[in-house]
This record gives structure tokens, C-alpha cells and sequence, in this order.
């Protein structure tokens, strides 16, 4: 029995991406109708859809669709939340973690909502600041938590494989709003992240 894979993209995208990609490997000295080539068009065009999938994606309504009320007020981390995403400048990818805390103010979300709002800004063409941004505003326009922190740090493959060629430099970012302001509770914050409690 063959193989088969089901995936749903718009097919006027894929056609349209894959005529642009056809054309770039034509420009970049390749033959796009050698046998190893053929499909690449493709499933290039497939990838960038899946890749930058978050721009069809609602962050805070995937927030609120597990917004339970709680009255609990200490601190929520999800710490190590795998991230890939395309840098806006190359289309080359930077991959690294995000680690991202609230404190609910009467409001907490399901844990597996953090890390899809991750996803969501993440699967669009990027910059690490404003993606480190993007993801406390999500958090603190749909729960309204007393703070909200987030620190990504992450490796840029346009650093590593073009230009100044630095494999092992990670970029760290960070952004804090609320009670994460406070030097205390942004230094838990900061500990917690950094420990292994396993």
C-alpha cells in the first residue's frame, strides 16, 4: 500500500509560492526540473505556509478559550517552551526556548495555552524583540494578571551561516510588566528559570 499524507493548504498560495520558488532556483543557477527538484517548489511553498502559520492565529482567543476563574495569586512559570521561528531580515531561522510567568489576578489559562501563544507569534517572520513583546501583551490583554514576564534566548542561524559565521552566540531578550517590575519578584522569576527542580 503507498504511502500517503493528508495536509490541508490553500491552494492558490501553494501554486502561486511554488511558480516564485520555481523562478528562484531558476535564478540561483539551478535546473527546477531535475528529478531531485521537482517537487522542492512545492513543498517550499507548503513549509512557508506552515512556518508562518500565525498570522491566521488568534493568541488571546486561544487564551480565553481555557480562562478559568481562580483565586490564587503565586507565580505561574512554563520554562523551556521550544521556539522556532523565521527572522524577518534573512527568512533564516532562529530556534532556542522561551520561558514565560504570570501572576493571576482572579484569572488562570490552561498551561498548554502559554506555549501555543509562543507558537503563534513565533510562526510568523520575526524579530526576538518584538516577538518577546508580543507574547507578554497577548498575556496580560486577555488575563489581566497582576505581571506578566517572558525571557526567549535563542540561537540566529543568520549569524551562524552568513555574515559573522558566530556558531555558539545565543541572544536573550527579555520583557516584564507588573509586579515583575519589582526587583524581588523579578529575581524568583529569574532564579526559578535558571534551576533544575528535577
Amino acid at each position: 500500500m503507498a504511502y500517503s499524507k493528508h495536509e490541508q493548504y490553500d491552494e492558490q498560495v501553494t501554486a502561486d509560492l511554488a511558480k516564485a520558488y520555481t523562478r528562484t532556483l531558476e535564478l540561483l543557477g539551478e535546473d527546477p526540473h531535475r528529478e531531485g527538484l521537482v517537487k522542492t517548489p512545492e513543498r517550499v511553498a507548503k513549509a512557508m505556509q506552515y512556518l508562518t502559520q500565525g498570522y491566521h492565529q488568534d493568541a488571546e482567543r486561544i487564551l480565553n478559550s481555557a480562562k478559568f476563574h481562580e483565586e490564587v495569586s503565586e507565580m505561574v512559570i512554563v520554562k523551556d517552551i521550544e521556539l522556532y521561528s523565521l527572522c524577518e531580515h534573512h527568512m533564516l531561522p532562529f530556534v532556542g526556548k522561551a520561558h514565560v510567568a504570570y501572576i493571576p489576578n482572579g484569572y488562570i489559562t490552561g498551561l498548554s495555552k502559554i506555549a501555543r501563544v509562543v507558537d503563534v507569534f513565533a510562526r510568523r517572520l520575526q524579530v526576538q524583540e518584538r516577538l518577546t513583546t508580543q507574547i507578554l501583551e497577548s498575556i496580560e490583554k486577555a488575563l489581566q494578571p497582576l505581571g506578566v514576564a517572558v525571557v526567549i534566548e535563542a540561537s540566529h542561524f543568520c549569524m551562524m551561516m552568513r555574515g559573522v559565521s558566530k556558531q555558539n552566540s545565543v541572544t536573550t531578550t527579555s520583557a516584564f510588566s507588573g509586579e515583575f517590575r519589582n526587583e524581588t519578584t523579578r529575581s524568583e522569576f529569574l532564579r526559578l528559570i535558571a534551576s533544575d527542580l528535577r
